[in-house]
Parts: C-alpha cells; sequence; structure tokens
C-alpha cells in the first residue's frame, strides 16, 4: 500500500513538475545585418548607356 500511495504521489510531483503554462512563448526576431553593397553593381549600366548614346550620337 505505501508503494502505491509513493508512486501516485510521485506521478503526481512529476505531471505538475512538467506541465506548461498557457501563456504564449515569446520568441525574440532574429536580427540579420544586411551587407553593405558597393557602387559597382550600378557602373556597369551607365557605361554601357554612355557607350550606346556615344554610338546613336556618331550616326
Amino acid at each position: 500500500m505505501k508503494k502505491l500511495v509513493l508512486a501516485a504521489s510521485l506521478a503526481a510531483a512529476a505531471s505538475t513538475a512538467t506541465a506548461g503554462s498557457l501563456a504564449p512563448v515569446v520568441v525574440e526576431p532574429v536580427v540579420v545585418a544586411e551587407a553593405k553593397g558597393s557602387s559597382s553593381g550600378i557602373l556597369l549600366p551607365l557605361i554601357l548607356l554612355v557607350l550606346v548614346a556615344a554610338a546613336v550620337a556618331a550616326d
């Protein structure tokens, strides 16, 4: 009988110890720093635009 009471009390204590709350878990958003791009991405289209403009002006 003692073992039955001990097992029941341990089971009750274990279930309340692992019970979660009703509050939602707050997860912090991950901040990702965007890499600073260089201006070389705009350089090639500008050169092509100048070459096309020069070719049109030469005709």
